[in-house]
């Protein structure tokens, strides 16, 4: 039986771009976690999708002669395709145009317009198509000709005068939120983000319009269908569809079992929506409140924020083609503290790549299977009775010993970078446990041999451990190890904490020695051109 449900997701990504560096960041953190409570014996759902909806996307679609429909669905393969190269696992995709999430939102908004939280009125001020974001003039800013730009993107924003939208009074929300806030400190992560969003809502909160009446690509209201659903009022509930929010038919009984959530995972420019408006909108409807929202940093090139703008937009399938998927995966929650702004530079992957996976891991596994190999005939050692239990030689045990504990701390606060350099911690030992064990020495002697296949259990079961706790990060090579040490699907592991165990490597398995997990890699030899 599962410990439980575990549910999370990505946000809901505009359908304008294609996949780059920070989208994949995101997803493969999600996807790290995914994979984690899954092997942690959690039930897993982890939501994401494409949000397709609003102005930008009609007028992009406009500009390539296509119907806003066209342009979603054109679209759609990039992020399928970039999703199956990083590995990525996740349980449902949900399109904002599909006729779910249609369902979703009218019900969501509907409700919220009989419980009277609804009311229409005329706004007044500005708006940026690009950001989707309705701004006050005191939030703007000015360009050189003068014009108010958008103090997100610095383009250019639109008067928006006399139309008529639906609004939701957010304002009646103010002091709720700040209960909230303080009652539940974890709910906005890290604690920066959480002393900006009190900032902000201690400064007084707007009523929001919750639709357009300009343009027709969204979900129309149900009490008024001459207006369609503004972007964010839409997207947000997407969360809602990928865990069966309103089907009872299909997914009887799974919205109640999985909401609320452990974790929406965003980028720290989208926390405001997520961190203001969404919990609102859930007091409002009566549901619980997810129980964080993290929003982690940018990923920085030479000092900017990752643009097309810039030039400075690096591809992932560019990566992944230099250093492959699973280092790829690593380099970015290893090296870049889920939370903070990353400064990402070939230089730097590859300096990761050589020190953690060729010197490190990769080494570990090419030399101790060559030993198996030659010491004995490529199966693992059974550790006579006479070697067994001397943990003052086995210095790799004590470590394993303690790894869940602190690994399984690190995995629930999403502090990727200490639950790897905890898996590390045993790689380089069982490194340094080889040159002090010197093996090669002890199968000089007929009178250390039982010391020699002691050493190699140890170093082999010590390799088990860092694969199962490496998978989350590294699925392929973990899988690729198991293989090797002819243990069978890393995947079905449902129980981490009970397969890490000290011991549990079957003595007699075939060990296979394979290509070098990681070869290394000369940084002047890499371009990206």
């Amino acid at each position: 039986m599962p410990k439980g449900t575990y549910s999370f997701t990505t946000p809901i990504y505009y359908v304008n771009a294609a996949p780059h560096l920070g989208t994949a960041y995101t997803t493969i953190a999600a996807d790290a976690v995914a994979r984690y409570q899954r092997m942690n014996g959690y039930d897993v759902a982890f939501v994401t999708g494409l949000d397709e909806h609003g102005q930008k996307v009609a007028e992009t679609a406009e500009a390539h002669g296509m119907t806003p429909q066209e342009w979603c669905d054109s679209m759609v393969p990039a992020f399928e395709q970039a999703w199956d190269m990083l590995g990525i696992t996740h349980t449902d995709f949900v399109r904002t145009s599909s006729e779910r999430q249609t369902k979703t939102v009218q019900k969501f908004w509907g409700d919220l317009y009989d419980k009277g939280y609804l009311y229409k009125s005329a706004y007044e001020g500005w708006y940026c198509v690009h950001e989707e974001t309705y701004y006050a003039e005191s939030d703007l800013e000015k360009n050189d000709d003068g014009e108010f730009v958008c103090p997100d993107c610095k383009r250019p924003v639109r008067r928006a005068s006399g139309e008529e939208n639906w609004f939701f009074k957010l304002s009646d929300f103010q002091e709720p939120l700040l209960k909230f806030y303080e009652e539940n400190p974890q709910f906005i992560r890290p604690e920066t983000r959480r002393n900006e969003i009190v900032t902000f809502v201690q400064g007084g909160l707007q009523d929001l319009s919750i639709s357009r009446s300009t343009f027709d690509w969204g979900i129309p209201l149900p009490f008024d269908e001459g207006h369609v659903c503004y972007v964010w009022a839409d997207a947000l509930l997407a969360y809602l569809t990928g865990i069966g929010y309103g089907n009872e038919t299909d997914r009887a009984g799974e919205f109640d079992a999985r909401w609320p959530m452990q974790y929406h995972f965003v980028g720290k420019d989208i926390t405001r929506f997520h961190c203001v408006i969404w919990p609102a909108m859930l007091m409002a409807a009566g549901l619980p409140i997810t129980h964080t929202v993290f929003g982690h940093g940018f990923l920085m090139v030479g000092g900017e924020k990752m643009s097309k703008s810039k030039g400075n937009g690096i591809k992932p399938a560019d990566l992944v083609g230099i250093y492959g998927v699973d280092a790829y995966r690593y380099y970015f929650l290893s090296d870049v503290r889920f939370g903070a702004d990353g400064n990402i530079s070939i230089e730097r992957m590859t300096q990761v790549y050589n020190a953690d996976l060729a010197n490190t891991w990769g080494n570990l596994c090419s030399r101790v299977f060559n030993m198996t190999k030659k010491y004995f005939a490529s199966a693992v050692p059974a550790v006579p009775e006479s070697a067994a239990n001397t943990v003052a030689a086995n210095p790799l045990q004590e470590i394993a010993a303690g790894m869940y504990a602190e690994y399984d701390a690190c995995m629930s606060n999403v502090n990727f970078t200490d639950a790897v350099a905890a898996v590390q911690k045993l790689a380089g030992r069982a490194n340094l446990y080889v040159e002090e064990m010197a093996p090669w020495n002890l199968a000089k002697s007929e009178e250390t041999a039982d010391q020699l296949a002691a050493v190699m259990y140890n170093l082999l079961e010590a390799i088990r451990i860092i694969a199962l706790y490496m998978a989350p990060f590294m699925p392929t090579t973990s899988a690729e190890v198991f293989k090797r040490l002819s243990l069978g699907d890393i995947t079905a592991v449902t129980d981490i904490e009970a397969a890490s165990a000290w011991g549990t490597l079957p003595a007699g398995n075939a060990v296979a020695i394979g290509d070098p997990l990681f070869p290394r890699l000369d940084v002047d030899a890499i371009s990206l051109d």
